[in-house]
């Protein structure tokens, strides 16, 4: 049994119908069948409407074994093409492990976006880099994720799309340009995702607004109303000057404001950024109430796990069944 027989329903099934022997039948139409099914040698051959590369990429996984690299935009070629003819000639080992692949920079839990967007990070500050982008663009995955019918990919793809201004994502530059040009890439979103990143985008956007005016309330340093202490070192937990902490918080807010509403600065679209920041602004090591400190670094916490398990809502996914999502 041949490599693809021994991996794929479909190459299995097509290999096991029997082959003609000779022409018996003079007709144009069964002679046109037959000359495509064998060549010149006398040997069998399928017809594969795929792009070379791809199909050098799929035997070289099937042959070698899959070795995926960093999830950069050269690995993106190799491993979306993998996807692609695997999920089309059902070859499900291998869809698996492109699947999980790519779900390492599209992830379904914010532990791996965190360390994904570490990567980044690094990867455009890195002075070799020129400040290129590290992954591929959000558009080529969500194509590609419809296309093998893996919503697992969408959230993660949606919310990054969402931090693009949308004057870079309908009039990019030259340099945006080259950098979506890959062989999977199709421009254009659907009209039916088009919406859910117009809706997505604009939920994003109020989630900075309510998370900034959250962080001014009284209930991140409740426990400061508790307190009648002054200034002494706090160890059991209790905020050690409730009229300074008050005041930390609404300066606080208003350079939150500043920066992130008016100034638009970077993360003016990224929630889980903001607050990130957010939660990072009365650091508990030099913060004299570590008490009031410790408890803005637990609310960013748990906000920022209840946006990302918001996003599915935000951009209108629906996971029903295993086809792609609809606009709800």
């Amino acid at each position: 049994m041949s490599i693809l027989a021994r991996h794929s329903e479909f190459f299995k099934d097509m290999f096991s119908m029997p082959q003609p022997e000779s022409p018996c039948d003079d007709s144009e139409t069964n002679m046109a069948r037959i000359l495509k099914a064998v060549n010149t040698d006398g040997i069998p051959v399928v017809e594969l409407y795929d792009t070379a590369e791809d199909v050098g990429n799929l035997l070289i996984a099937l042959y070698d074994g899959p070795t995926f690299g960093c999830n950069d935009q050269e690995d993106f070629r190799v491993v979306s093409g993998v996807l692609r003819l695997s999920t089309k000639y059902i070859i499900e080992g291998l869809r698996t492990k492109a699947l999980e692949h790519l779900s390492a920079a599209w992830p379904l839990n914010i532990k791996a976006w965190d360390m994904r967007e570490d990567l980044a990070r690094s990867h455009e500050t890195d002075v070799a880099s020129s400040g290129s982008h590290l992954y591929p663009h959000p558009i080529a995955v969500i194509n590609l994720a419809r296309e093998v019918h893996a919503p697992s990919l969408l959230p993660a793809a949606f919310y990054d799309l969402s931090r693009y201004p949308f004057s870079h994502i309908f009039e990019p530059t030259e340099e945006e340009q080259t950098y979506r040009t890959l062989p999977s890439f199709t421009s254009n979103l659907s009209v039916a995702d088009l919406q859910r990143l117009c809706l997505g985008k604009e939920a994003s956007q109020h989630a900075i607004t309510s998370l900034i005016t959250a962080m001014g309330s009284s209930q991140y340093v409740r426990s400061a109303q508790l307190s009648t202490h002054t200034r002494k070192p706090s160890a059991s937990g209790v905020c050690v000057s409730a009229a300074a902490c008050r005041k930390d918080f609404s300066e606080l807010v208003d350079l939150a404001t500043q920066h992130y509403l008016f100034d638009r600065e970077r993360g003016c679209c990224d929630p889980l950024y903001v607050a990130e920041e957010l939660g990072q602004l009365k650091s508990a090591e030099f913060s004299e109430c570590k008490s009031c400190a410790r408890s803005l670094e637990a609310w960013a916490t748990r906000e920022r796990e209840k946006m990302w398990k918001s996003i599915s809502v935000w951009f209108r996914l629906d996971y029903s069944g295993d086809t792609s999502p609809r606009i709800a």
